[in-house]
């Protein structure tokens, strides 16, 4: 599943909260900050586990402002981690 997050999404720890959500739910795939502020992600596992996982994203960390989260399926990947890539 990719998950695109816009609002105040940067400089406030989300990929790295995300990350760890991620990590602890089993989920892999990646997360990113991208160039026009908004944070883009790819998760990918159990069904209840990306699911509860975008759900996060809707609020993200306390710090987060949280506009909108588009969420579009996603061919999987492999992936067998959950990275923060720059």
């Amino acid at each position: 599943m990719q998950v695109h997050v816009t609002g105040r999404v940067q400089g406030v720890g989300f990929r790295w909260y995300a990350q760890q959500e991620a990590r602890r739910r089993g989920v892999t795939g990646w997360v990113r900050n991208e160039p026009d502020g908004s944070v883009a992600a790819v998760f990918e596992g159990d069904d209840d586990d990306v699911t509860a996982l975008v759900d996060w994203c809707r609020q993200g960390p306390s710090s987060a402002v949280v506009r909108d989260v588009a969420v579009t399926d996603a061919a999987p990947t492999g992936a067998d981690v959950f990275d923060v890539r720059y």
